[in-house]
């Protein structure tokens, strides 16, 4: 566990928080910095593997692991439910993604809703059944996790840019319905982050160069970065945050 998860934010201890995506990349590191911070935490996940190694990482911990695949509109209805089933969600964190590149050209009308079932639905949907619960007590968080890429226009991903300028509008319209309940809805957009399935299918020395020459501060960020805004934004400390999104690049925008 990276030792920013140090950082100690009193009212997290014992909240119940969500998080999707939750096994690898950002959403592993988010799913450990709120245990770092005494909260019981669910991850929902389509890939086993990355499942598994983050069992093997906490055992004992406060961490219920479940899988499936939030593209799909059965399954995600029944591991939400599942979800509200066992108790109230105090937190949630929508950041399960798929930024697979897709040229326009060879976009069809089944790609294209996948990406969006994904990148887009999945946060309303997720959301909406967390309201319910969080609206039955007058309280909760909502954090949806965006990107950068939505605002530069990167190629080779129209979809994935769609939803997540989407992200940015649905931030502001949820706040101000669910306000009225004392929910808060905020977003997060992150810049160029290291993760292991960047590494692994588009970076590039040349590449990295290019992001650390553009940024105002040239330091690599990870998904660390994104969990401390995260941690703060979910807490009593971001009481009068809401309706915002938050973006950690290092100046790259």
């Amino acid at each position: 566990m990276d030792s920013r998860a140090d950082m100690r934010l009193g009212s997290l201890a014992g909240r119940r928080v969500v998080v999707t995506g939750g096994a690898s990349g950002i959403g592993r590191c988010l799913v450990e910095a709120f245990l770092a911070q005494g909260c019981t935490v669910e991850a929902i996940d389509i890939d086993p593997a990355a499942i598994e190694s983050l069992a093997s990482a906490h055992p004992g911990a406060a961490l219920t692991l479940r899988r499936a695949d939030l593209a799909d509109t059965q399954a995600r209805q029944a591991v939400m439910q599942s979800v509200v089933d066992a108790g109230p969600i105090d937190v949630l964190v929508t950041n399960a993604a798929d930024d697979t590149r897709h040229a326009w050209a060879d976009v069809t009308p089944e790609s294209w809703q996948r990406t969006l079932a994904i990148n887009l639905d999945h946060h309303f949907f997720s959301a909406q059944v967390a309201a319910r619960s969080m609206t039955a007590r007058g309280s909760g968080v909502i954090v949806m996790l965006g990107s950068v890429t939505a605002r530069r226009g990167w190629p080779a991903m129209a979809g994935y840019l769609v939803a997540k300028g989407g992200i940015e509008a649905m931030v502001r319209g949820l706040a101000r319905e669910l306000g009225p309940s004392g929910i808060r809805v905020v977003g997060v957009v992150p810049g160029a982050i290291d993760t292991e399935r960047q590494r692994r299918l588009w970076q590039t020395p040349d590449r990295v160069e290019q992001i650390l020459a553009t940024q105002a501060i040239r330091q690599r960020l990870d998904g660390w970065d994104i969990a401390q805004m995260v941690l703060f934004l979910a807490s009593d400390n971001a009481r009068g945050c809401t309706a915002q999104c938050y973006v950690v690049d290092a100046g790259l925008t």
